[in-house]
């Protein structure tokens, strides 16, 4: 299977495919803004659901998005189909993933008991989970065709993260500005105009990049071996089989630890931010406006560093200098030596260090997703099989399985502290604020440290990516050179 635009000589910049690959991921960061730092304090404070109860409803969903995950990365990679082998997937999620997020805003049933609620928000989770997946796994699963080159890589990841940066994060801010930051986080309105408009976009975002790839994608090479849902046993070997390579091992773990740093930062972030630091709507919009200048920076700062240190040096640099920056607002607020509370002083303060955190978190994460395409060679190289979409679903099922453990942690935080009920950071108490900062930062910080630790085993560099590339070049000559009419070379 060869690269499908060996043949284009134009930048990056210039070429339409490389946009609409990358624009794809708004979708998926609108989603994972909404789950990760509005969904548990919607289901609690609007719908009235106990922070602990709200948290298992989405931990549920979670296991069932990690799990789907894995089978349809898998399913998308030996799809035999005129549209490709992932573009049949990417519609169907146009039928449901747009739908189900409007619906979870906007309520279609009566919500009157916190049961009901619980219900409800795992029911749309599930089905907002089920679209993501149709979607984000086989779109994100198009690179390694796309792009052979180790280095090139990193710059169709790094517009990626980019577009998912701006996706969830430029709502998140106009939300601050205009809806829930306007309204109040205790207000439904805010979240009904908020799921409206990510509907909207989600649904623009999905069309906009299948059609935009799907030319390209139709040329690719078929698989001649195809997803037998009757040979399930066959095709569970097969996905055991893949996931073996041990670079991958690296990297799926990593997955596994910070996905329960990240389930527990993510949720407790308007917690934290509202009532931790005190920050009003407008000042937590603002801080969202400061962080669009990270994901520019990490798009030339990506490919600088790695190409002159390498993918896995610079990724471990970058989410290090990442976890030393993240406690030291906490613990200068706790020790009196932050600026005044809700003060522009201390957001200003606060946003130079979410800005400098968030470019390590993009670098680090472009380049981990781009030492995941380059396991899809090395993995070639033994098992004769591409399976990228199964990697990087592979990947999401460690981190979303684990990640559910990371909210209900977080969820039981919120009522071990004493934060279920409270609606104004006028009844946060000092020792409030200590016992969420002493119960939530030790461990997330330990977490991703270990994370770290994992992912430094991974081994793929350069030389070897080159080395696996000419073996399968020349697996592929010899292979065609046996086909019937095939002239001697």
């Amino acid at each position: 299977m060869s690269n499908l635009d060996d043949g284009d000589t134009r930048a990056l910049e210039k070429r339409p495919v490389f946009w609409f690959y990358g624009s794809a991921s708004m979708a998926y960061g609108i989603k994972d803004n909404a789950f990760s730092y509005l969904l548990l304090i919607f289901a609690n404070q609007v719908l009235g659901i106990p922070g602990y109860l709200a948290a298992i409803a989405l931990a549920i969903a979670m296991l069932w998005d990690s799990v789907s995950d894995l089978l349809l990365g898998h399913w998308s990679d030996k799809t035999n189909s005129k549209y490709g082998r992932r573009h049949p997937f990417m519609y169907s999620s146009l039928v449901i993933f747009p739908l189900a997020f409007y619906a979870l805003f906007n309520p279609v049933i009566q919500i009157d008991t916190p049961m009901t609620g619980f219900w409800y928000i795992l029911t749309m989770a599930l089905l907002i989970r089920t679209g993501t997946t149709l979607f984000e796994v086989p779109s994100t699963a198009l690179l390694p065709d796309l792009e052979r080159d180790y280095d090139q890589r990193n710059r169709w990841l790094a517009l990626r993260h980019g577009f998912g940066w701006y996706g969830g994060n430029g709502i998140h801010t106009i939300n601050f500005f205009f809806w829930v930051g306007a309204y109040g986080v205790a207000s439904a309105t805010g979240y009904a105009i908020y799921g409206t408009v990510g509907a909207l976009v989600i649904a623009g975002t999905i069309i906009m990049s299948a059609l935009g790839t799907q030319k390209i994608a139709a040329s690719l090479d078929r698989p001649s071996d195809t997803f037998k849902l009757n040979e399930i046993t066959r095709e569970i070997k097969q996905i055991f089989q893949s996931v073996k390579n041990r670079n991958f091992a690296a990297l799926f773990g990593y997955g596994l630890v910070i996905g329960i740093a990240t389930g527990l930062g993510t949720a407790l972030y308007l917690y934290n931010t509202v009532y931790f630091f005190g920050f009003s709507g407008n000042q937590i919009a603002t801080t969202g406006v400061f962080v669009l200048i990270s994901p520019v920076v990490a798009y030339w700062a990506t490919p600088f560093f790695a190409t002159r240190f390498g993918k896995p040096r610079t990724a471990i640099c970058a989410l290090l200098s990442r976890i030393v920056l993240y406690p030291i607002p906490y613990i200068l607020l706790l020790a009196g030596f932050w600026p005044e509370m809700s003060s522009w002083l201390s957001l200003a303060c606060y946003s130079a260090f979410i800005v400098a955190e968030v470019v390590g978190l993009v670098v680090g994460n472009v380049l981990l997703d781009s030492m995941m395409a380059d396991v899809v060679e090395d993995s070639e190289v033994h098992t004769q099989r591409r399976s990228e979409g199964l990697f990087y679903a592979a990947r999401g099922f460690a981190y979303k399985t684990v990640s559910a453990g990371g909210i209900i942690f977080a969820g039981t935080i919120v009522s071990l502290v004493g934060l279920d009920g409270i609606s104004s950071v006028t009844q946060v108490t000092w020792e409030i604020r200590y016992d969420l900062a002493t119960f939530f930062l030790p461990l997330y910080c330990s977490l991703c440290l270990f994370a770290i630790w994992i992912v430094s085993h991974y081994k793929i560099d350069r030389t070897s990516h080159q080395a696996n590339l000419s073996t399968l070049a020349e697996r592929q000559k010899a292979e065609s050179e046996k086909l019937p009419g095939s002239a001697p070379t």
